[in-house]
């Protein structure tokens, strides 16, 4: 059998990835987005205590470490992505001591916390932002975010060619105290949320503080949104074609992935490097190649970043192996860990995604993708209700909808809520025992058909996605060949089905998965540990269903 191996380093002893040393390059963490998570006094929204009292479930589900999408005081425009005050906790979520709780509770479990940090962007509400406005061109605190005049005879056009993300001008015009039409100031996304100067030392000193207050509060580490960008070119030149900021591509932009990044990751990574327990900070980088990612990963800036080049790969053999290597090449040039990851609050859910209008189809490559990155080397990342198997919600009528980018022209197509439905827990109505009170609200609707689809539904049942997420993960962390290491060894298979091995002194496993429609014949590589679907086995020769992944110890 003809083998090629990617890379080879020594492989860790089979412990929880939050109790190891440098846990963080093999960990398994949860996103979990606090609105849609669990309401604890049935206002139909999620909540820090909430939250704390399903730490158990995540527990025994079997991850490491849990992510907090934001939980600040916010006027909510985007989700809580419109920061107004870092160090408060908005009343909708609780309060600083449900925050220290949550966090301490967590920690008794074993479970880590990661927050999120939003640093390119605040609120319109914030005190820094209001006080601009009150006092006028000339004010110090306009030279903390980038405030310019406008061009045209009379300033009425924005100072430069550029685009929000959420459709229509990166830049809004102000009325000054006065009441006349002033200074334009600019927001890569909405206008409720204007960006940062980080040219300013203030802005500067201002997040080393938030970043303490985090830290001393117990926090083990933070996701950090939009980290591509933060510095902007020199001058705001214009982009030059049609203006549109994207998040990824392969053109040069003078507003995303800049140098200058790298200085402020070098300081933050010191603070966190200061404080015991290993704390560390996860990218959110939207570059243009997995080798431009790497960079924000050297041994002195963060410990992560998203592998966004991953989660994009269409359901074809070739094109995954292609961006599995070339992700474990460019982390292993820094010595840092690749991840892994296949939803997130920001993107249609891989069970519909997959599907090509099959929802049968979908959850069957859903969980045999989940499998597939299970098995890969470095941290892996799942989005809160997939192991449940849960769909994108793509009906959701158009009054309850609440993404920005929904009531813009252009820019992103505004379908972010599909992702964000509550997740249903118990019971045959909704909001399925997401609220305290039995069919109470739910801040955005459940699907009436959810009800087969509850964590009560599932428990015990041995085919059920529940189930089979917690043998995963139960297998993942028993055999240190899946998640240590920065090496896979590739097998010879049919076409467009994936064969790998992972070796480790503590034993080693061979993944296949069969991405065809059709069944497979395969010689048997050794006994079977787990499977997305039942196989045919034998001694010499097993017969794969299509769309089907097993985990083989050799």
């Amino acid at each position: 059998m003809t083998q090629h191996v990617t890379d080879t380093v020594p492989t860790e002893a089979p412990t929880s990835a939050s109790a190891r040393r440098e846990w963080w390059r093999d960990a398994v963490i949860y996103q979990v987005y606090p609105r849609s998570f669990a309401d604890s006094n049935g206002d139909g929204i999620g909540d820090l205590p909430g939250i704390r009292a399903r730490l158990p479930y995540l527990k025994e589900l079997g991850v490491d470490a849990v992510w907090l999408s934001p939980f600040y005081a916010s006027p909510q425009a985007d989700g809580g992505y419109d920061v107004a005050d870092y160090r408060a906790v908005d009343p909708m979520f609780g309060t600083l001591t449900d925050a220290d709780d949550l966090v301490h509770d967590a920690h008794a479990l074993g479970l880590r916390v990661i927050v999120d940090l939003v640093p390119n962007h605040c609120s319109d509400q914030h005190e820094w932002f209001r006080k601009a406005l009150r006092e006028g061109p000339g004010s110090a605190l306009r030279e903390r975010f980038h405030f310019r005049p406008g061009k045209g005879v009379h300033g009425e056009l924005p100072p430069n060619d550029w685009e929000s993300i959420f459709g229509g001008p990166a830049w809004t015009r102000v009325t000054e105290p006065d009441g006349t039409p002033g200074e334009w100031y600019l927001h890569l996304f909405a206008p409720e949320q204007p960006d940062f100067n980080w040219d300013h030392p203030a802005v500067h000193d201002e997040f080393r503080s938030i970043l303490r207050f985090w830290l001393d509060l117990g926090v083990d580490g933070f996701r950090v949104d939009v980290a591509h960008g933060l510095v902007k070119a020199v001058g705001l030149p214009d982009v030059g074609h049609d203006g549109q900021v994207r998040l990824l591509g392969t053109q040069a932009v003078p507003y995303f992935d800049q140098d200058g990044v790298h200085d402020i990751y070098r300081s933050w990574r010191r603070i966190l490097d200061e404080y015991p327990g290993e704390r560390i900070a996860v990218a959110e980088a939207w570059t243009p190649t997995v080798e431009r990612s790497a960079l924000y990963l050297r041994p002195d800036e963060l410990h992560q970043a998203f592998n966004f080049d991953f989660l994009g790969t269409a359901w074809n053999a070739a094109e995954l192996r292609d961006v599995i290597d070339r992700s474990l090449r460019a982390m292993n040039s820094v010595h840092a860990p690749a991840t892994w990851v296949l939803s997130n609050h920001d993107v249609v859910r891989h069970a519909t995604r997959l599907a090509e209008g099959d929802a049968a189809r979908g959850l069957r490559r859903a969980r045999s993708a989940t499998l597939l990155m299970l098995a890969l080397p470095g941290s892996a990342y799942l989005y809160q209700g997939e192991e449940l198997g849960l769909p994108e919600v793509v009906d959701l009528p158009d009054e309850v909808r609440q993404d920005p980018a929904f009531f813009r022209n252009t820019g992103q197509d505004g379908t972010r809520d599909g992702c964000r439905v509550p997740i249903p827990w118990s019971g045959q109505e909704p909001p399925f025992g997401f609220g305290a009170v039995e069919g109470g609200p739910s801040w955005l609707p459940q699907p009436t058909d959810w009800k087969h689809l509850t964590v009560q539904a599932q428990q015990g049942d041995p085919t059920s996605t529940l189930e089979f997420y917690r043998s995963a993960l139960a297998v993942r962390r028993e055999y240190s060949a899946l998640g240590a290491g920065r090496q896979i060894t590739w097998l010879d298979s049919p076409e467009n089905v994936l064969a790998f091995r992972r070796d480790s002194e503590n034993g080693s496993l061979v993944c296949t998965v069969n991405l065809t429609a059709a069944p497979v014949a395969l010689t048997t590589p050794g006994a079977l540990l787990l499977a997305t679907a039942e196989v045919e086995l034998a001694a010499e020769t097993t017969v794969l269903p299509g769309e089907c992944a097993v985990w083989w110890a050799v």
